[in-house]
């Protein structure tokens, strides 16, 4: 799924988790979808008292040194910065990178993450497609 063209959506300072206590209790009280080289665990934005899309990005020592877990970061921040406008809803998420994002590009997080929001429910109905010209049937001649 392609990401909106033309606006920015900035993931300035009051986007980001940065407490610790907001990481425990994502993890302890949110809900949790693993997928591919990611997880999500996330909460509706209402339940730590916003209504603004928030997110936290965590990679541990054991996927790689600094050079290899800034990458990871990036990459998440990137895939869930492009897709927070088609959210259905105000959340507050931690992504946390797995091992298997080393290596990975950008389509690959970026399909992991879209399937975990989509299997979470958290992505807003998707329109329906314009119908294609070249299938419309003919307008009828008025011979």
């Amino acid at each position: 799924m392609p990401a909106p063209s033309g606006r920015r959506w900035p993931l300035g300072r009051r986007h980001r988790l940065r407490a610790g206590g907001e990481f425990a209790r994502l993890k302890a009280e949110g809900h949790r979808r693993v997928q591919g080289c990611l997880i999500l665990n996330w909460m509706p934005a209402e339940s730590f008292g916003t209504t603004e899309d928030r997110v936290g990005l965590v990679a541990g020592r054991a996927i790689g040194g600094a050079v290899i877990r800034n990458r990871a970061k990036r990459l998440l921040r990137e895939a869930f910065r492009r897709h927070r406008p088609e959210l259905s809803r105000p959340i507050t998420a931690v992504l946390v990178a797995r091992k298997s994002i080393v290596g990975r590009g950008y389509p690959e997080v970026e399909r992991d993450l879209l399937t975990a929001l989509r299997h979470s429910r958290l992505l807003a109905a998707e329109p329906a497609p314009a119908p294609d010209p070249a299938t419309r049937p003919a307008p009828e001649s008025a011979a």
